[in-house]
């Protein structure tokens, strides 16, 4: 029997650009949506059927917005897991599943999952302390990532030689080989309660050189369809292990040697999706609420070939933001531009992105360059 969806109401966790996005493409099923968020002026504030304030880490908060919901899911995945446990236990169906939330956010667990399970991925060790990190000067170069609240580049520091050991963090974490990798990958699964699974083509990910932010996103990658099939049946292989109901972004490396490994995943819509509500059958947000409400799931087909623009807030600039160069971007053909709905900037805040189709791989790149250069977000 089918469900009425229309009479369940879905509470998210979080009220950013990602929440936003949900409630865009959930507006088309007429979803009651109810949005938890600490931020007053949140960008799913005006668009939600119920907006609360309260913070996202504190258990009576996010236990009484999930009691008014039948189906609780989120956008960020830092917050109260024993609130969830226990909405769970009361009933109410929380996806993805608290206990991989948890393990998410925590980096130690996430890459010993990966051990326990067979998945490839860079060798590491786990850290308590700075003072353990200097214990493994034959183990550089390595990254260092914080075990907890590390995200969007913060908490991960690169150390090359022992002259950078000083910049290792002083709180547990883990030391993960460098990879020397060939590109960046990302593949979006999806999974419903029913065991369906999906995923969408592989992107290829471009990052700014200093912050760790996406800067540019190409789809399809520029890899050889062997290695596309490998990468989403790895990112499969990830969510079926784990059986988590949801979406679920894998970042990948590509080696030059051509093994490729998980580096991190986060169980939500993710950057490395932004460009499917252009370029895809099925947007990564609509196909996050047709998992976790019990929906089939969509087609993850390529309607074109896309690539994706992150707009940060410009260096040197915080306040009021101010958009430049929109009207000279939107008189081109193909261009696509998401705001966020976030009135202050600040220095490499994410504060939009813009979305490009064409027909070829070359037209697309040089498009790509020539809107980041065009569009500036200053105030």
């Amino acid at each position: 029997m089918q469900t009425n969806y229309q009479q369940q109401t879905l509470g998210i966790l979080g009220g950013g650009q990602l929440g936003r996005m949900l409630i865009q493409s959930g507006i088309n099923y007429n979803l009651n949506i109810h949005i938890l968020d600490p931020d007053a002026n949140a960008p799913c504030k005006h668009l939600c059927n119920h907006f609360v304030q309260g913070d996202l880490k504190d258990f009576d908060t996010v236990y009484e917005f999930g009691k008014a919901c039948d189906v609780v899911s989120i956008e960020i995945e830092h917050v109260n897991t024993q609130a969830l446990y226990q909405l769970e236990k009361e009933g109410k169906k929380v996806f993805p599943q608290p206990h991989i939330i948890e393990m998410i956010q925590d980096k130690r667990k996430q890459k010993q999952f990966y051990l326990d399970k067979g998945i490839p991925t860079a060798p590491f060790l786990l850290t308590s302390d700075k003072e353990a990190v200097k214990q493994q000067v034959d183990f550089l170069p390595a990254v260092h990532k914080l075990g907890k609240e590390g995200y969007d580049g913060r908490g991960v520091q690169l150390l090359r030689s022992p002259a950078d050991l000083d910049k290792a963090f002083e709180a547990p974490g883990l030391l993960e080989k460098f990879i020397d990798f060939e590109r960046e990958l990302a593949v979006i699964v999806a999974r419903n309660e029913r065991g369906e699974v999906k995923s969408f083509p592989s992107v290829e990910c471009a990052f700014h050189p200093v912050h760790n932010l996406v800067e540019f996103l190409f789809c399809p990658a520029d890899i050889d369809t062997e290695t596309d099939q490998k990468a989403q049946q790895l990112a499969l292989e990830v969510i079926q292990k784990l059986e988590m109901t949801g979406l679920l972004a894998v970042e990948m490396f590509v080696t030059r040697g051509g093994e490729i490994l998980v580096n991190e995943i986060a169980p939500r819509p993710h950057n490395s999706g932004h460009h499917t509500i252009e370029a895809n059958y099925t947007s990564q947000f609509e196909q996050h609420l047709r998992a976790v409400m019990g929906m089939p799931l969509g087609d993850t087909g390529l309607r074109s070939p896309a690539a994706m623009v992150n707009l940060l807030g410009e260096d040197g600039f915080t306040g009021e933001a101010m958009v430049e160069g929109l009207d000279e971007a939107l008189r081109e053909n193909g261009v696509y531009l998401h705001l966020y709905g976030k009135k202050l900037t600040k220095p490499f805040r994410k504060m939009g992105h813009v979305t490009l189709l064409a027909a070829d791989m070359d037209s697309l790149k040089t498009k790509a360059q020539r809107i980041k250069e065009l569009i500036k977000i200053k105030a």
